[in-house]
C-alpha cells in the first residue's frame, strides 16, 4: 500500500443500473469523511450505466469486465482497492452523509474488530414507482453507538438469519486476506457464507442508527425462486464444519437452530409451492418434518399442497 493510499475504499458492482447508480454514486461522493476512493465494477451492462459512472470521474473510478455475475465483481473491485478500510455498497442502494465516518471512528478505536455495519431502512416506491427523498427518513429514533445484541463474536446469531446486508458493512482490508471473498460457486447466499466465515476470525460491532437505504424493487435477486435451497445447505454445512458456539464460547442451543432451519425449509417450500412446483414443496416439507418434527404448520402445508393448494401471497 502506497503512502497516498485512501484510508476507505468503496467497492460498487454494477449491471443495468442506468436508472439507480447516479443516486447511488451521489450518496458516496457526498460523504463527510473524504479519503476515499471509489471503484464501480461494471459487469458487462448493456445499457447506459457505464455512461452515468464516468461523469462521476475522476472522484469515481470505472472497471469494466465481460459479465461474470455480482460475486466476481465484488472480488474484482476487492483486489483493485488501496484502501486500509473497504466498503461495499451494491449499485442501487443509498448511504447517509455520516455512514463512512462513524465506521472509520469503530474500527480505529477498535484494532480488534473486523467488520462495522449499520443497521438499514427499507427504501419503498409509491403507486407512482417514485422513491421518497432520502431526506424524508428521520434516523432519531433509533439512537447512536453500537447494538449490543449483534456485536461481538457473532458467528452463532449468523446462524439463524443473515443479519448483515451487504450495503451497510465496512470491513478491515485484512479480512479478505485472511477469510478470503466471495465464492464464486455460489449464486445465491455468497453473502452469508462469506459473513459465517468472517465471523470465525473476527468481531463484528453494529451500529444503531440507520446507515444504508436498501432500495425495494421487483428485479431483486432474492425475490426469486431458485432450484436449489441454498440457505439451509450453507447452514448445515457451516454447523458441521463449527458447530453451534462463535470463538468466544457464546453458543446456539441445537433446537432453536433445527426450528429456524426448517422454517427455512418451509419457506422454500411455499415460494415453489406459489409457482406451482408441487413435487419440489413436498419434498422441502418433508426437509422440515425430520429437521424439527414438533413443527405442525410444516406438516398442515403438506397436506393442503398435496391436493394442489397453492398459497396467493
Amino acid at each position: 500500500m502506497t503512502n497516498d493510499a485512501p484510508t476507505v475504499s468503496v467497492v460498487i458492482p454494477s449491471y443495468n443500473c442506468e436508472r439507480f447508480i447516479a443516486e447511488t454514486l451521489e450518496s458516496v461522493v457526498g460523504q463527510s469523511y473524504g479519503d476515499l476512493e471509489v471503484i464501480v465494477v461494471d459487469d458487462g451492462s448493456t445499457d447506459g450505466t457505464p455512461e452515468v459512472v464516468r461523469r462521476f470521474a475522476p472522484r469515481v473510478r470505472l472497471v469494466q469486465q465481460e459479465s461474470a455475475g455480482v460475486c466476481a465483481a465484488r472480488n474484482r473491485g476487492i483486489a483493485e482497492a488501496r484502501g486500509r478500510y473497504v466498503a461495499l455498497l451494491d449499485h442501487d442502494d443509498y448511504w447517509f452523509p455520516d455512514k463512512l465516518g462513524a465506521q472509520v471512528d469503530v474500527l480505529e478505536s477498535h484494532p480488534e474488530v473486523g467488520v462495522v455495519f449499520t443497521a438499514f431502512l427499507r427504501w419503498e416506491a409509491d403507486t407512482q414507482g417514485v422513491f421518497p427523498s432520502p431526506m424524508t427518513f428521520d434516523r432519531k429514533p433509533y439512537g447512536e453507538g453500537p447494538e449490543a445484541e449483534y456485536s461481538g463474536w457473532i458467528y452463532h446469531l449468523f446462524l439463524l438469519d443473515c443479519w448483515m446486508l451487504t450495503s451497510t458493512a465496512m470491513f478491515r482490508a485484512e479480512v479478505f486476506r485472511r477469510c478470503g471473498v466471495f465464492d464464486l460457486s455460489l449464486p445465491y447466499s455468497e453473502d452469508w457464507d462469506l459473513w459465517l466465515r468472517i465471523a470465525r476470525e473476527y468481531p463484528f460491532v453494529k451500529l444503531r442508527q440507520p446507515g444504508t437505504l436498501y432500495r425495494q424493487h421487483a428485479s431483486q435477486g432474492n425475490r426469486k425462486v431458485r432450484d436449489r435451497d441454498f440457505r439451509t445447505e450453507l447452514l448445515s454445512e457451516a454447523v458441521l464444519k463449527w458447530g453451534l458456539c462463535s470463538p468466544d464460547g457464546s453458543c446456539l442451543d441445537d433446537r432453536t437452530f433445527r426450528r429456524q432451519l426448517a422454517k427455512y425449509h418451509t419457506d422454500f417450500a411455499l415460494g415453489h409451492a406459489i409457482a406451482g412446483n408441487r413435487g419440489v414443496a413436498l419434498r422441502s416439507l418433508a426437509r422440515a418434518l425430520r429437521t424439527n418434527p414438533q413443527g405442525l404448520k410444516a406438516l398442515t402445508y403438506m397436506a393442503a399442497v398435496a391436493v394442489g393448494w397453492r398459497p396467493r401471497w
